[in-house]
């Protein structure tokens, strides 16, 4: 048998910048390159490596010799080990810096196209509190820190919280979230503390077992606060109690909904959401456009960089009232009922059969009647005869998932040869990747980052291109 290979330590490693997934890359004058979590752009540290893999090297942090300039002291107590945050330690500032680098070597790396005029990144005004939807788990074990082994608390199982990341059935038992507002601590806290009352299961996801799953909830800037909570087996005397006692103690809940899930996997796309109490859904507005969220629908997290980031969308598309607009991966039709009152026409696609359900009611609600939509995966219904039915696009937008665009539908972009086109991702590598394609008949006019969740390594960007 071989024997295994000692791992090792480099000394002296200063970290140059941010990588993937939230980590850090650091390097050294020997060429060394080695990839961390737990540490900033500016740190001199001793690393010790784990691991090798096709010559990219992964390590953990023994110690740091020196910090940065832009560190700062994190404002949650469970920062290092929920993971949510993983740049909370960085000031905002250096935070919005290292985005930016993000999305430039993307463009320049993956994507090798030139880029006119790359626009100062749109930092948010509100760092904390951001967020109008978590979700958080029940779980009969607890991830415990270091200073809670051989204490009292060691012995407490059941939690609700954040699942540790590379933990599946270990939970953060969660004591103050900073990323949602009021009441959300709250309804938590309290759900926790009155399911131990009620001597209630909290789920054993290794063995399949348990009542309680999961809790979602949902906030916004009207005041409106949907609940939604996920259990194992139907019980219904027990449900109800429950969730009597949680609207009780917060009468602020205005969709108050649950679901049985009985499967091995947590997605409720499935599973039919039954409501309690309460309306159906919550209400938000953005500019005076009004959107009603069901449980199910996607909505942007963070709601007032969302106005940011539609309003970039409208500055880009610089209309001029009488456009045919093709809008594909259109969600719940946030993005066409937000521009639909300065175009002609809206034609929406999405692969969600309930988004698109949405999207029509948020069109009726707001009394939007140049909007079309229709359910199914963009490169099948993205056709010559969908353009011969429509007209063809005076201006494209596209928003698309991480994965960004199939290549059936870049083709067909290519054909249909719109004037303009607007591109927006959560995804600056596949964003890039798409924009090479595009370059064939494309050029990129603007580039805008913009941060939709601080203190993590997301970004948002927003391409306009022309047609050459």
């Amino acid at each position: 048998m071989g024997r295994r290979r000692k791992p090792k330590l480099i000394e002296n490693l200063t970290i140059v910048g941010p990588a993937d997934k939230g980590r850090c890359v650091g390097k050294n004058e020997a060429g060394d390159i080695v990839f961390m979590e737990g540490v900033a752009p500016g740190d001199v540290v001793d690393v010790l490596v784990l691991r090798k893999r096709k010559g990219v090297m992964e390590g953990i942090v023994q110690e740091i010799k020196s910090f940065s300039e832009d560190r700062v002291e994190p404002i949650c107590h469970h920062f290092g080990t929920c993971g949510g945050c993983k740049w909370q330690h960085i000031s905002y500032q250096a935070q919005l810096q290292h985005k930016t680098s993000i999305v430039e070597n993307a463009m320049k790396r993956i994507g090798k196209v030139g880029i006119k005029e790359f626009l100062p990144i749109v930092g948010a005004d509100k760092t904390d509190y951001y967020r109008n939807k978590l979700e958080f788990s029940f779980s009969n074990k607890r991830w415990l820190e270091a200073d809670e082994i051989n204490t009292d608390v060691s012995n407490e199982k059941d939690v609700l919280g954040f699942h540790k990341p590379r933990t599946f059935d270990k939970i953060i038992d969660i004591n103050h979230c900073h990323l949602q507002p009021d009441p959300s601590n709250g309804i938590r806290d309290f759900l926790r503390d009155k399911s131990k009352e009620m001597k209630l299961e909290f789920f054993d996801i290794k063995g399949n077992k348990g009542f309680l799953r999961n809790v979602i909830i949902r906030t916004t800037t009207l005041g409106e606060v949907m609940v939604v909570l996920s259990i194992f087996r139907n019980d219904i005397e027990v449900i109800h109690e429950l969730l009597d006692a949680l609207q009780e103690s917060f009468p602020q809940i205005t969709s108050l909904n649950y679901a049985i899930n009985p499967k091995r996997n947590d997605t409720l796309y499935d599973i039919d959401i039954i409501n309690y109490k309460g309306n159906a859904y919550i209400e938000e507005e953005l500019r005076g456009v009004k959107f009603r969220i069901s449980p199910k629908s996607f909505f942007q997290t963070n709601t007032a960089q969302a106005v940011k980031l539609y309003d970039k969308v409208v500055e880009f598309a610089d209309f001029k009232g009488n456009e045919n607009v093709y809008d594909l991966y259109t969600g719940t039709g946030s993005i066409a009922c937000y521009v639909a009152q300065y175009c002609k026409q809206v034609v929406g696609i999405e692969e969600v059969v309930p988004a698109i359900e949405d999207a029509k009611v948020n069109a009726e609600i707001n009394g939007i009647e140049n909007t079309v939509f229709y359910a199914g995966d963009v490169k099948d219904i993205l056709t010559d005869e969908f353009a011969q039915k429509h007209g063809l696009p005076d201006l494209l937008i596209t928003d698309p998932p991480r994965a960004g665009m199939h290549p059936k539908v870049v083709d067909m972009l290519l054909q249909l040869e719109a004037p303009k086109m607007v591109y927006v991702s959560c995804n600056p590598a596949t964003q890039a990747r798409d924009l090479n394609l595009l370059g064939e008949k494309y050029e990129v006019l603007k580039l805008q980052p913009v941060d939709m969740f601080p203190h993590t390594h997301h970004i948002e960007s927003v391409a306009l291109l022309a047609l050459k």
